[in-house]
């Protein structure tokens, strides 16, 4: 029924990973879903395709759980980084225009790489991690410039995500600055292409040089 998912939130001081803590965690049966963890600190973070996720001081870690059956019942599965992905530009872009999401599962201010989804899913539950580098200037990394803590990011994030926008609704937002792909690549396993010609399909794909690609996140 719409209304009736509650995510907790469970806080921590620092772990290696938030992904793979609470991954672990699901399949010891120590937390279920629907569940959410945040720590201040991430010391060996996942990124796309098994690349490590470098976070700086006071930026956004974190990770959370629903059963599919919590999940909008028009959402494909295989765009889930999309959908959540787009959620959480949505709510950074509230306050910065410039905050974009590059297909499938990249947030960027204008042409640097800010943060990231990575979704995952074990029987009958999707595990969805989110990482936005915030806090402390770094010259070797672009960072959302923002008074509000990670925690209340958060908390707007998962109140929308309860909300269950649907994936058509999504969507239509996605297309709508689809544009800004252009040019970028995506890696796909036909291996790294261009999004110069892509054209997004409606289940979250992309059809490149008459190729079907799916978010490999």
């Amino acid at each position: 029924m719409e209304g009736d998912l509650k995510l907790e939130i469970i806080s921590f001081d620092t772990l290696p990973s938030t992904q793979v803590y609470l991954t672990e965690a699901i399949k010891k049966h120590k937390l279920k879903a629907p569940i959410c963890i945040i720590a201040d600190s991430q010391t060996d973070g996942i990124g796309s395709r098994d690349n490590s996720w470098v976070g700086l001081q006071g930026s956004l870690f974190a990770s959370f759980a629903l059963l599919i059956d919590d999940l909008p019942c028009d959402l494909p599965l295989q765009s889930a980084s999309v959908y959540f992905g787009k959620i959480m530009q949505e709510i950074l872009a509230g306050s910065n225009q410039d905050i974009w999401l590059k297909w499938p599962n990249d947030i960027y201010i204008n042409d640097s790489k800010i943060g990231g989804i990575i979704t995952g899913v074990m029987n009958n539950t999707l595990v969805c991690g989110i990482g936005v580098n915030m806090g402390l200037n770094n010259a070797d990394f672009a960072t959302y410039d923002t008074n509000e803590s990670p925690y209340l990011i958060l908390e707007k994030f998962l109140e929308l995500v309860e909300k269950k926008p649907s994936w058509k609704q999504i969507l239509s937002n996605v297309r709508i600055e689809f544009f800004k792909n252009k040019n970028y690549f995506a890696h796909t396993f036909l291996g790294k292409k261009s999004l110069k010609d892509a054209l997004l399909c409606d289940d979250g794909s992309l059809e490149i040089d008459g190729e079907r690609v799916f978010s490999l996140r």
